[in-house]
């Protein structure tokens, strides 16, 4: 895990912006800052007259020496290329590019992997890469700048480009100090619904994110952009036969292939199925295990309980941060100022605690993240799968009369047949924009829901498109990021999606979710472990929402980019302390704490 930041333009660049940008990424990868610019001429000893400035942020995880340094150049090629992320099959791609006369400098780096095997092979190389990465590459003999990201969005890659200038890096906030801060009025809208801007577009007009499983090419010479999808998992989608043996054989490799590090490494362990299965894994393969978990002085989202069974179970060496809810504050600030885009989700504040605790003696730990989306363990899944109500009518009524102040709506939409409104009641809130008087520019069941397949393909395209990649994966690598902390999930490795896409969904079972990894737990713990319901790694939000009051006024009270919210609604969605309510307030504050901090 790294950061990066570029500019690429005709004219002069500003290194002293760079510089004063680049404070915002020094995080990602505190090892070594490497900064490179001038003109591509001057490298290449060609007429590519393009300026440039590089700032390369290391976080030294693999072959840690000097020829493994970014950014990365091949005078061979007249290429050049940053690179953030791991490549699990770097040692089978290498042997590859040997035996075809490649040259390496390095003695086992995955980055040259990818600049060498890029730059012999061209775009379509980014289909070989295994792994969590975003890149971009420099052809100086097309004057072409490729910037690709990976296939689930494990990690940011954000772009502006006009008039032959082109600003891209690993954070937002950076990629805005260079070039505009102007705010997106859409993208408030659809932050204020989903609790998240998803890519391509961010909260600024004119700077956008590279889609995963997208490339985007800079074409300098004509001075155009285009982008293009290398990978869609609705291509894989099929009903062949499942076998248990094989898709046991894909995660068994997906777990083995990202535990290679030349530092220790460690798990997260959150005493769910899905990080303890992975802990099993690992110590029935002769593994040591550094585990760490998150606790909590209110027992309604404590899991330290069940945390300690697998750890002495297993044998781990165990650390637990305990959490108390009168002493959260200064932890809640100190983790939404981490974010380089705003992000509702109240997970991310145990996310980062327990990131910054396992980074004070580990660079990379190991999260049992994508297990619900992989094995259908969320329960928004099973209820929607297990509705056979027939009363759309009904139910449609009661939600078009149900008070916006309330909720959502969703205890009713839920119920209906169409799987796209169910699904979308679950990720959107149309009513907290009523509230507003606000429009709803982009709906939904528009842009992520799925048809033509089984229900349960549909909403397994919508869990993968939205919220594993653009709220998870986003949760994921800011939390860990900000405290210079490589994650590694092998429940998202591509392979085992296409797999568990392209066969039948048998091993689903709506009344005993997530039965396939649970029955090889059976044997090691009790029911009341197997069995109880999936609780989520939160914190006591409405109990700090509703208790701080005047903090989070100090906040709402600013007017939100024009929008001009009532402070009247505002105060009564603190009238009915429901947990919706809690975490519509939650999404406007963290708003406006983003934006008062953009500038």
């Amino acid at each position: 895990m790294c950061g990066f930041l570029g500019e690429v333009s005709k004219k002069e660049i500003n290194s002293i912006q760079h510089q004063n940008s680049n404070n915002r990424i020094i995080c990602r990868g505190p090892d070594e800052c490497i900064k490179l610019q001038g003109s591509f001429e001057d490298i290449f000893k060609n007429n590519d007259n393009l300026n440039f400035n590089y700032i390369f942020n290391r976080l030294k995880i693999l072959d840690l020496g000097q020829h493994s340094s970014q950014p990365m150049i091949s005078n061979e090629f007249n290429t050049i290329s940053m690179f953030n992320g791991e490549i699990y099959n770097h040692r089978e791609l290498r042997k590859q590019l040997e035996m075809e006369g490649v040259k390496f400098r390095s003695d086992h780096s995955d980055s040259e992997v990818v600049l060498l095997g890029l730059s012999k092979h061209g775009i379509n190389y980014i289909n070989k890469l295994r792994g969590q990465f975003s890149i971009s590459i420099y052809f100086s003999s097309l004057k072409k700048m490729y910037l690709i990201r990976d296939r689930v969005g494990q990690k940011p890659l954000f772009y502006f480009f006009n008039n032959s200038k082109l600003v891209f890096g690993s954070n937002l906030k950076s990629v805005a100090d260079l070039s505009t801060k102007k705010i997106s009025n859409e993208s408030l809208l659809n932050y204020i619904n989903y609790g998240v801007v998803p890519s391509p577009n961010t909260i600024f007009k004119d700077i956008f994110k590279v889609e995963p499983g997208e490339f985007v090419e800079i074409d300098f010479l004509n001075e155009n952009i285009k982008t293009q999808k290398y990978w869609c998992l609705e291509n894989y989608i099929s009903e062949e036969k499942f076998d248990e043996t094989k898709f046991f054989e894909l995660v068994n490799d997906s777990i083995s292939i990202r535990e290679e590090a030349d530092v220790p490494i460690a798990n997260f362990l959150s005493g769910g199925i899905d990080s303890t299965f992975i802990i099993k894994n690992m110590k029935m393969r002769g593994k040591e295990v550094n585990s760490f978990s998150v606790g909590f002085d209110s027992k309604k989202y404590d899991e330290t309980l069940w945390a300690n069974q697998v750890s002495k179970k297993y044998s781990t060496n165990h650390t637990v941060e305990y959490i108390k809810i009168d002493k959260i504050e200064s932890n809640i600030f100190e983790a939404l100022n981490s974010f380089d885009e705003p992000y509702s989700d109240p997970s991310n504040i145990p996310s980062y605690i327990i990131s910054r605790a396992i980074s004070s003696k580990y660079k990379v730990a190991i999260s049992g993240d994508g297990g619900d989306e992989l094995t259908g363990g969320y329960n928004r899944t099973n209820q929607v799968l297990a509705n056979n109500k027939n009363n759309d009518f009904l139910y449609k009524t009661l939600y078009g009369i149900y008070p916006p102040f309330l909720g959502t709506g969703n205890i009713f939409k839920k119920n209906l047949k169409d799987t796209s409104q169910s699904i979308g009641s679950y990720f959107s809130d149309k009513k907290l924009l009523s509230y507003f008087g606000l429009q709803d520019l982009e709906t939904f069941e528009n842009r992520f829901s799925y048809s033509g397949n089984t229900k349960y393909k549909n909403l397994l395209l919508t869990e993968y498109n939205f919220y594993l990649s653009e709220m998870m994966m986003l949760k994921v690598d800011r939390t860990s990021a900000a405290n210079s902390l490589e994650v590694r999930s092998p429940f998202v490795d591509h392979l085992l999606i296409e797999y568990i896409a392209s066969t039948n969904s048998n091993y689903i079972e709506t009344k005993y979710p997530k039965a396939i990894l649970k029955n090889q737990l059976r044997t090691d713990f009790d029911s009341s472990f197997i069995n109880r319901p999936k609780q989520g790694f939160v914190f006591d939000l409405e109990d700090w929402v509703f208790s701080n009051k005047e903090v989070i006024f100090e906040y709402l009270n600013q007017d939100l980019a024009n929008l001009n919210l009532s402070n009247i609604k505002l105060n009564s969605m603190f009238v009915y302390k429901s947990r919706i309510n809690a975490l519509r307030i939650w999404k406007l504050f963290i708003l406006n704490l983003y934006l008062g901090g953009v500038n």
